[in-house]
């Protein structure tokens, strides 16, 4: 069944439903007055042995920048790059007017510099923006690239007019699974995947790196001129709590597919995102081939503290990558010699509500009652 009609069956199925009050007499009852007293993990997650590396370079030259970052990563790239058949190059142009905050044409070329002495195979870039990706390209002067790089074979490709998808159940704001399609190409397991993405604040993730351009440029919408109109790229933005869980769950199930996060921070977005924003001359770029640990650099480029990224965190704790600084190798420029503090979207309060009580929703059934009482202590 097409994801659409999933979604509209189990609309009219909800509409349907019995009046729950009517045949659940207890609900003024103990599962209503009792608090939740779920009893907390005695220890953490284990951590991630794995050290990474990432490339940090600071310089006046935007093109040079990501080429350097990525040379500084080379042993951690060749290897997998080898084994690929083509290269995806993933920018972020979810929108198609509006340099800032949309990758630059010249971190592309930076991308292509490195490639070019070390692949030989075809180039995809490829991106399902929010309005009409190859308008986008052609504003963004992406469509120069292939005759430029006439050896490297360079396609550019909409997501949306390919059509073709991978079905990720995400949670949508009441908490049911709903499925979305995602660009089939973000899963291929012949291709190098590079996500390309910018440095700045969001006014769901906090900030937006190298995982968010992957996971949120991947939801697909109508392709050009088809009808009715529709997005799954809505289907992320389902409640603070909801959209940071789906964020990580997507990378969870993308990471095997990743080669290298590139993040241009020539010109970084505070304040808001996209022509919101404000430009912040950070002056960097950064590499990796953990696209956790590129993002982790990232946030603490931006002076954000990482505990407050939930998707990142949940990333980090579960393996998805290495978010440990402790365990992360930084090739080029320190970090405290590029550090400046971003000022972030202004629901930032509203944002960090995930890390506390969630008091939106009803208590739990079943262990309502302290687990002493079931267990001898």
């Amino acid at each position: 069944m097409a994801a659409s009609a999933v979604l509209s069956s189990r609309r009219a199925g909800a509409q349907t439903q019995p009046d729950m009050q009517k045949i659940q007499p207890n609900l003024q009852g103990e599962a209503r007055q009792q608090n939740r007293m779920i009893p907390p993990h005695p220890g953490p997650f284990p951590p991630l042995e794995k050290r990474s590396a990432v490339g940090l370079i600071h310089g006046e030259d935007r093109r040079k920048n990501v080429y350097e970052a990525l040379l500084a990563i080379d042993d951690r790239i060749q290897p997998k790059l080898k084994t690929k058949k083509y290269v995806l190059i993933k920018p972020n142009s979810v929108g198609t007017v509006g340099q800032l905050g949309m990758t630059h044409v010249d971190a592309l070329r930076g991308i292509l510099d490195y490639l070019a002495p070390r692949f030989k195979g075809p180039v995809v870039i490829g991106e399902a923006s929010a309005g009409e990706t190859m308008q986008a390209f052609e504003n963004f002067k992406y469509t120069a690239l292939p005759a430029e790089f006439k050896q490297q074979k360079i396609t550019l490709v909409d997501f949306n007019q390919e059509a073709k998808y991978v079905i990720m159940p995400l949670l949508d704001f009441d908490l049911h699974v709903v499925p979305a399609r995602l660009a089939a190409r973000c899963f291929d397991p012949d291709a190098f995947i590079i996500s390309s993405a910018v440095m700045k604040v969001h006014n769901i993730a906090v900030v937006s790196l190298a995982v968010k351009n992957m996971v949120l440029g991947a939801p697909l919408h109508q392709a050009p001129k088809e009808t009715p109109r529709w997005s799954d790229k809505r289907r992320y933005h389902a409640g603070i709590r909801q959209s940071l869980y789906n964020i990580y769950l997507t990378a969870q199930r993308m990471q095997p597919f990743w080669g290298a996060a590139v993040i241009d921070g020539m010109e970084g977005i505070e304040g808001g995102f996209g022509a919101g924003g404000t430009p912040v001359p950070s002056r960097v770029a950064i590499a990796s081939t953990d696209f956790i640990s590129t993002d982790r650099v990232g946030a603490e480029v931006m002076g954000v503290d990482a505990n407050w990224l939930g998707w990142l965190k949940y990333c980090g704790e579960v393996g998805v990558g290495q978010w440990d600084l402790s365990q992360i190798d930084i090739r080029g420029t320190e970090i405290a010699a590029v550090q400046k503090k971003y000022r972030l979207h202004p629901d930032i309060e509203l944002q960090l509500k995930w890390m506390g009580p969630m008091k939106e929703m009803p208590p739990n059934l079943g262990w309502v009652r302290p687990v002493t009482d079931y267990i001898p202590v």
